[in-house]
């Protein structure tokens, strides 16, 4: 199914667009604990997030990026009607949920949009479903690792700082804010984007426009950090100002 050019780039803004909302919809996330801990005021928070959003190096691979443009779905069925549909369900959903103040995923929101398209357009043969398992496993085994990770690092910080006074606690603590958030933020940007580059990506390929082993052109690589990054200022300004639903995030 090979579209004109004015409907591919169309495709392509909805992705970014998609990438956009999904640093709104993520937005304080990045920004909780400095603004909690009043190291950085709200809207320095948003702009110490976004820059970080931005800063992951395009040559450090694109792993998350190869897996959402062949490990969901079977490539071969992938046309501009999939990725629509797709972006479309998980734009829905980012919004909604956003709105409502509903915690929820960015990242499975397409993937479910991805699974959906897939299976209307070709059925259940279209999944590559060995992926999906592997996506659904980390549903469960991520927020496990980090709580026992958490722990560990809690009990080794509290085990540090137990014949340190309160003041040298504090003011040790809020430099090492600035690397947490940062470190964040960088990890937020460089595998969430990373999404929607699979997309656009799996999107050319149909269309003939790439050819040759999966690989992310760099134009879309940076545009979609840009997008998302783009996206994390406007939801954490929208929270800042304690004004419209971002402030429910």
């Amino acid at each position: 199914m090979t579209v004109s050019m004015p409907v591919l780039v169309g495709l392509v803004a909805t992705a970014l667009i998609f990438d956009f909302l999904n640093g709104l919809h993520d937005s304080a996330n990045s920004i909780a604990t400095v603004v909690a801990t009043r190291v950085l005021r709200p809207f320095t928070a948003v702009l110490w997030a976004s820059f970080f959003n931005s800063s992951r190096s395009p040559c450090s691979g694109c792993h998350v990026a190869a897996t959402m443009g062949s490990g969901v779905v079977d490539a071969s069925i992938v046309d501009p009607a999939v990725v629509f549909g797709a972006l479309t369900g998980a734009i829905v959903w980012n919004l909604v949920t956003w709105w409502l103040g509903i915690p929820s995923s960015s990242s499975h929101a397409l993937v479910g949009g991805l699974i959906g398209a897939g299976m209307a357009k070709a059925g259940p043969s279209a999944v590559v479903w060995h992926g999906v398992s592997i996506i659904g496993s980390a549903i469960v085994i991520s927020p496990l690792i980090g709580f026992v990770l958490a722990m560990l690092l809690v009990l080794a910080t509290s085990w540090l700082a137990i014949r340190a006074t309160p003041f040298a606690v504090d003011r040790r603590f809020r430099v090492l804010q600035f690397v947490s958030s940062s470190l964040l933020s960088l990890a937020h940007g460089g595998n969430d984007a990373q999404k929607t580059m699979g997309i656009i990506t799996v999107l050319l390929y149909s269309q003939g426009l790439l050819t040759g082993g999966f690989h992310v052109p760099l134009w879309v690589v940076l545009s979609c950090q840009s997008a998302m990054a783009l996206g994390t200022l406007s939801g954490g300004c929208g929270s800042c100002g304690r004004s419209g639903p971002a402030s429910h995030i």
